[in-house]
């Protein structure tokens, strides 16, 4: 049966919104390098070949509107290279590789893209349309709610006044941690120490030249090179963050170092099937061996992960005692350590060079960013299983089983 195998994978810098070393680029302007970088990777690969580019952003609007998966293909010069963009927030890069994946499978293609990115920074102020309105009034009634809440029969919120309230499917997204927080006793002082662990990870990681091997520098307008993530910081101790306040609610437990940041970046993988990367003498990097989608309320979208990961792991007939490393992304220490929990896995095996908290959370990028970081982390560990995972926006969580094939 033929596979879908990862042929190249590269990432951008990730950079902080609106302050950081991105802040200043469109998001076609960086997605456009992180693509032309992946394909260029691959010997021999003509762009006539690639069946479809698929990006994934999760705020497909002003900039990255008028769907930038064709803008990207254009400013390439590949007129005869469909393009698409895919939204499912958080997962949306996941989402295109998904996709590869089962249109390989399908045997409607042999060579396709999958990128991802967003440039927060670029989001209102008048360069963007700005985040959507999702504030349908029917979502507040009385039937709503009681449809809503029976999906939750033993779901106890930390703040009664936020029952009845909530009019926005894609409420804040700090809220759902703390409700997960709430739900799960997730402490702050385990939050905290979660988030040390991810920016010391990190930091150690970047001092064995870990990072230097995942990132592809993005060069600016200017002629500056970017080859470093703004976010890791060195030397964080848990006393340092303790005294930190909450964000998000008055007497909350979140806080701007427990839970990842705004940010800029971009990531694309060339996904090719087996018998044209062989054909073409290539050793792929990795193998996609299944996927996973699951859903659940949006008011504790944190743990979307845990349904996700044991679907991928149902269909790749596999176990968590056969995975060698978990990734999953880091939107909130509140929402990862009950996930990790559940999914039943050693933390010593996730993140194990640190996660979003460090390094950062472009929506759209992250899922192919993950891939690319977790197959490196393969290497390096010389180990043979990855699953990335991540929750998202609106009450989803997704999943991906990856084989290390060199």
């Amino acid at each position: 049966m033929t596979e879908a195998v990862i042929v190249s994978a590269v990432r951008s810098p990730i950079g902080r919104a609106f302050k950081g070393s991105l802040k200043d680029m469109r998001g076609d302007d960086l997605a456009v390098q992180m693509v032309r970088a992946a394909v260029e990777a691959v010997p021999g690969l003509n762009p006539d070949e690639i069946v479809d580019l698929m990006v994934g952003c999760a705020q497909p609007a002003g900039q990255q509107g008028y769907n930038i998966g064709r803008m990207l293909a254009l400013q390439l010069g590949w007129d005869a290279v469909p393009g698409t963009t895919v939204n499912r927030y958080c997962a949306s890069s996941l989402q295109t590789t998904r996709m590869a994946f089962h249109a390989i499978k399908a045997g409607e293609g042999d060579v396709f893209v999958s990128a991802g990115v967003e440039a927060v920074s670029q989001f209102g102020s008048g360069k963007s349309d700005g985040m959507p309105d999702t504030k349908n009034p029917r979502w507040a009634d009385a039937a709503a709610r009681t449809a809503r809440d029976a999906q939750n029969p033993d779901f106890v919120w930390s703040d009664p006044l936020e029952r009845g309230e909530l009019e926005d499917i894609y409420i804040a997204m700090g809220e759902t941690a703390e409700n997960v927080a709430s739900f799960r006793g997730v402490s702050r002082r385990e939050q905290d120490e979660w988030a040390v662990l991810s920016q010391n990870r990190a930091e150690a990681a970047g001092a064995r030249g870990f990072w230097g091997t995942d990132i592809t520098p993005v060069r600016l307008a200017d002629g500056t090179l970017v080859t470093k993530d703004d976010g890791p910081r060195t030397g964080v101790t848990l006393e340092g963050i303790s005294g930190m306040q909450p964000v998000f609610r008055p007497h909350g437990t979140v806080t701007a170092a427990n839970c990842c940041p705004l940010n800029d970046g971009a990531a694309a993988l060339v996904i090719m099937s087996d018998t044209r990367a062989a054909e073409l003498g290539l050793t792929p990097l990795a193998r996609v061996v299944s996927t996973g989608v699951s859903a659940l309320s949006a008011e504790i979208m944190g743990l979307g992960p845990v349904q996700a990961v044991e679907r991928a792991l149902a269909h790749a007939r596999m176990s968590i005692g056969d995975i060698d490393i978990l990734e999953i992304n880091e939107a909130f220490a509140a929402q990862v350590i009950p996930s990790i929990a559940d999914i039943g896995i050693d933390p010593d095996r996730v993140n194990v060079n640190g996660g979003a908290i460090a390094l950062g959370h472009p929506y759209g990028m992250t899922g192919a960013r993950i891939t690319t970081t977790a197959i490196n982390a393969l290497r390096e560990r010389d180990e043979q299983f990855a699953v990335e995972t991540m929750c998202t926006a609106g009450g989803q969580g997704m999943a991906m089983v990856l084989e290390r094939l060199s």
